[in-house]
């Protein structure tokens, strides 16, 4: 298994000899201003240039969507991506998106297992910031709370659980009961709307999950990118040295994890 870290939540998967584009947020540095309803709105996304070009991160046997947020999926996905391209999405909703811009192979994940290329994927559920108080906002801004994670299963390969856009609740910790993941992707840059909420997971957040599954290698993605962050990758490397902790991995961008077959 190979897990190259892209930019923002954006990275690749290589899992039994597939090859997987997680959340294409494809678009060059500042081309969007930051989110009115989140801190720092007056800083410009994506911070940071993408650390490869576009036709090398887009070469992928299919593409999962989590969710369709702004900084998950753009118009530069939509346009260079081929539009035979195997995509997965998480709802109805989501599908009917993509369908309408002309893809013509999407596929809803199942909770109860999708399969693709000998490889199982397994759709989790996710609170993307507390439900009771981020939902009614999302609603009220015209924008879709719901986001979905990942479980990938093989004989071949190691258990992996991409978390997705989510703060530590209820159901993170039925995913990681439910499945034993060897391998835990967060997002985990504390991204936090104007009323103070977090909306993914900050280091609060990553010690529960590593209470919860202390066997797991946990990969921290989704890190200084968007505009209303408030935990950058150096936070992190510091709460790492602080606590002597060896399984919480902080690729850069660009750079690429390797993980040994079972």
């Amino acid at each position: 298994m190979k897990i190259t870290q892209v930019r923002n939540a954006t990275i690749i998967v290589e899992y039994n000899n597939t090859k997987f584009l997680i959340d294409p947020w494809l678009m060059p540095k500042d081309f969007m201003p930051g989110f009115e309803a989140a801190i720092n709105f007056e800083i410009r996304q994506p911070r940071v240039d993408l650390p490869f070009e576009i036709e090398k991160i887009i070469d992928a046997n299919a593409v999962i969507i989590t969710h369709i947020h702004p900084d998950h999926w753009d118009n530069f996905a939509e346009k260079d991506l081929n539009k035979d391209t195997k995509i997965f999405v998480q709802s109805d909703c989501d599908k009917d998106y993509i369908l309408s811009k002309g893809f013509k192979n999407v596929e809803i994940i199942s909770t109860e297992g999708t399969e693709f290329n000998n490889t199982t994927l397994y759709k989790t559920s996710t609170q993307h910031g507390k439900k009771e108080i981020l939902k009614p906002i999302c609603e009220k801004i015209g924008m879709p709370y719901d986001a979905m994670g990942v479980v990938f299963k093989s004989k071949n390969e190691k258990t992996l659980y991409l978390a997705g856009d989510s703060i530590w609740c209820s159901e993170i910790n039925e995913a990681i009961n439910k499945y034993i993941p060897d391998i835990i992707i967060v997002n985990a840059c504390a991204a936090t709307v104007l009323n103070g909420e977090k909306i993914i997971m900050g280091i609060e957040d990553i010690k529960e999950v590593m209470k919860y599954a202390p066997e797991a290698i946990i990969i921290a993605s989704h890190m200084d990118t968007v505009s209303h962050l408030s935990i950058t990758r150096k936070d992190l490397k510091e709460f790492k040295q602080e606590n002597n902790i060896k399984n919480l991995l902080i690729p850069d961008d660009g750079s690429t994890i390797e993980i040994n077959n079972k």
